[in-house]
């Protein structure tokens, strides 16, 4: 059964969301959700190419957001995308983190062949990533906020496959509690979201997916696997004031299959 959207949950809120690649990313799902809740969107792309993905996608939503470009492994790209934003609106509440990479070699040799390079590159992107952009969100977070990143199980057991990226996993989940105890006085929460397997772009470069998404399904509590819009619903909780007293915590959206013994 699909979930109603409660239309005034967000209303007011302006939400900035890192991460949409096209129309199958998590991070688009969770863009539409919040629109849907009522919130006023910017939406940050990170290079022209993925900016015109993006523009198509924008007639799906309800408001006009505002298009912001930003690489997150440049500080001076950050710094531009908040002034920008800084110079449209007078505040943030929401802030959406739903950035990982690592380069290909990293993802196909097996984790102890990891160049100091590719380890360098990984954890920058999808870990250190979350620190400059909390950092730099936390001057519009005037009136406190909530920040989200998107996690996976690989940080906390050694999935196969999964390499470097599950080393990075696990730095970004420790980020979120050192950020939680810094921000927690402001009123800016932090929180995660470990979600089970999707076939995004993204998550194609793991080898043997598909193979991975039909165990997750069988192994899982609920017997069967997760969808982008299972993922959004959760950052719709956790964006609103429903969790005003969750921070540094990961959710897990996996249908149960990290509570599972076998």
């Amino acid at each position: 059964m699909a979930a109603t959207i409660p239309a005034q949950l967000l209303e007011g809120k302006r939400a900035l969301v890192f991460g949409v690649a096209n129309k199958n990313s998590i991070a688009w799902a969770i863009a539409r959700v919040l629109d849907a809740a009522g919130a006023q969107l910017a939406i940050a792309y990170q290079n022209e190419r993925l900016g015109e993905r993006v523009q198509k996608l924008v007639p799906e939503l309800r408001r006009e957001p505002l298009l912001v470009e930003c690489d997150v492994s440049y500080d001076e790209q950050i710094e531009r995308a908040f002034a920008t934003i800084a110079g449209r609106w007078d505040r943030l509440d929401v802030l959406v983190h739903s950035l990982a990479y690592a380069p290909k070699e990293a993802l196909e040799n097996p984790f102890v062949e990891t160049s100091r390079d590719d380890f360098r590159i990984a954890l920058d992107v999808s870990a250190y990533s979350l620190v400059a952009l909390a950092r730099a969100a936390r001057p519009l977070m005037t009136a406190g906020g909530s920040i989200l990143t998107m996690t996976y199980y690989g940080a906390q057991k050694a999935v196969p496959n999964y390499n470097v990226m599950g080393v990075a996993k696990a730095a970004l989940e420790a980020c979120v509690r050192y950020l939680a105890a810094d921000l927690g006085p402001q009123g800016i929460r932090v929180n995660a979201i470990s979600a089970g397997p999707i076939n995004t772009l993204a998550a194609r470069g793991v080898r043997n997916l598909t193979d991975f998404i039909k165990t997750h399904a069988e192994r899982s509590a609920l017997k069967r696997n997760i969808s982008q819009e299972d993922v959004a619903h959760a950052a719709l909780f956790l964006a609103s004031d429903l969790s005003s007293s969750i921070t540094g915590e990961v959710l897990f959206v996996d249908a149960g299959y990290n509570m599972m013994g076998v």
